[in-house]
């Protein structure tokens, strides 16, 4: 396991937690790219996790990026640090596996384009969720701007990023930015049955269609169909097809037992 500053990987049966531990509030700076970057990739080669959870405590999930270590850059040097963060938060929707944000407190800025990388978005209903970045003169750099769109539609993702404007948890679940909304004190727990439930299942098949979803997005109908065509059919050398369809011949749907091979 790679030695981190300000995360770490946490291993509970077959989920593994991101945990980020940068008091007070978990603000992203250089230290906690070049720790998430690793940790995410831990995680990615890790056969005994077939599904994760980003977390970061009880007060803040993230507060946004490090503005001190941000305020006197250029436009030089400000490239370099969006490309770590970017990085980064790549690694974490890229995962191939599902992931899931367990979000309390605050995530802003860049905590909530952490949030936005996962597959799901598990948040506390007295959680604020946003992008003040406009605020501060700029937009949101690493992934903001095409993530929410694509979660929320254009129109009111340029109203949030336009504004500044944070949600609340409960309105996030409203407005689909978030998959549930829970008391503050149920977000973790909550995360982890789902990630339990998902790390139970068909996980190659999991991954094969986060994948299909994803890279889909990035192109044409016609190339998506493409796309998920031959993921489709890659599936069928897989043990866990085998199983499935076998158990349900024998037994009826929903009785398998997956192995990730």
């Amino acid at each position: 396991m790679p030695e981190t500053e300000f995360v770490r990987l946490e291993v509970d049966g077959a989920v593994g937690v991101i945990r980020l531990d940068r008091p007070p509030v978990n603000a992203i700076n250089s230290q906690v790219h070049a720790d998430l970057l690793a940790v995410a990739r831990e995680a990615a080669g890790r056969t005994d996790i077939r599904a994760v959870v980003v977390y970061g405590g009880e007060r803040a999930f993230a507060a946004g990026a490090d503005i001190k270590e941000m305020a006197e850059q250029t436009p030089e040097t400000i490239a370099g640090f969006g490309a770590t963060l970017t990085a980064a938060v790549d690694a974490v929707a890229r995962l191939p596996k599902p992931v899931i944000a367990a979000v309390t407190g605050y995530a802003l800025g860049g905590g909530c384009e952490l949030a936005l990388a996962a597959d799901f978005r598990v948040v506390a209903d007295d959680a604020r969720i946003g992008l003040p970045e406009i605020t501060l003169g700029v937009y949101p750099g690493a992934g903001g701007t095409q993530r929410l769109p694509r979660l929320i539609g254009v129109s009111l993702a340029k109203e949030l990023i336009f504004t500044g404007r944070s949600v609340t948890g409960s309105e996030a679940a409203e407005i689909g930015l978030a998959n549930a909304s829970v008391p503050a004190g149920e977000v973790f727990d909550t995360a982890m049955k789902m990630a339990r439930r998902l790390a139970a299942g068909a996980t190659l098949a999991i991954a094969a269609a986060k994948r299909a979803i994803d890279d889909g997005m990035d192109t044409d109908l016609a190339g998506g169909l493409e796309i998920e065509s031959a993921g489709f059919a890659a599936l069928f050398a897989t043990a866990d097809q085998k199983a499935g369809m076998r158990s349900f011949l024998q037994d009826g749907p929903g009785k398998a037992t997956f192995t990730g091979a």
